[in-house]
């Protein structure tokens, strides 16, 4: 069974999932109905950093436009444009023994695309998880889920991945920004 993380909870992988070789990190929301007369686009990404907590690269920054990273470790499985449908929205897949040592940290984000010319912002997103699922047998692991209203967030650091000595770790962030990906960008770079 999963284990659910509350914001700022951390567990390690190796503990949970003795062995653990590859995971798919899962995102998934669902979007209230609004005024706005947009459709949303919400869009994952994550961002590979060194130990000085910057992008190793500009490649270190995953995407819709880019989809592998320089390592071939992480890999985006593809832009979802509606996010219809239960369950994952998107995927990242990640060979843990395969990041390159460099990578000290592994943040996910959602990001609402064009929010602030839409008038959208997480509080009209629902349902907002992210979770780690053992690639090998499909079993989750871990599952976070985004429990506050964000009313004027339009970029969301969902959880981080990072190595302990020689463990995987996970925490559950939840953290909100105004700016979109630009400035969370600006926070890595």
């Amino acid at each position: 069974m999963a284990i659910s993380l509350a914001k700022g909870e951390k567990i390690s992988l190796e503990k949970e999932a003795p062995g653990l070789k590859k995971i798919i990190v899962g995102l998934g929301w669902d979007t209230k109905k609004t005024d706005t007369g947009v459709d949303f686009d919400l869009d994952s990404s994550c961002f590979m950093l060194g130990e000085n907590g910057k992008l190793l690269s500009d490649k270190s920054f995953i995407y819709y436009n880019n989809l592998k990273s320089p390592d071939m470790a992480v890999v985006h499985q593809g832009d979802n444009l509606t996010g219809a449908g239960d369950g994952d929205d998107e995927q990242i897949v990640i060979d843990l023994n395969n990041v390159s040592p460099d990578v000290k940290k592994i943040v996910f984000v959602v990001t609402i695309h064009d929010a602030e010319n839409r008038k959208q912002n997480f509080g009209q997103v629902s349902n907002s998880f992210v979770r780690v699922v053992n690639a090998d047998n499909n079993q989750e692991i871990v599952k976070y889920e985004l429990g506050e209203d964000y009313s004027v967030e339009t970029a969301m650091i969902m959880a981080e991945l990072y190595r302990h000595n020689a463990d995987w770790k996970v925490t559950a962030i939840g953290g909100g920004y105004q700016g979109g990906l630009a400035k969370i960008l600006e926070q890595y770079q």
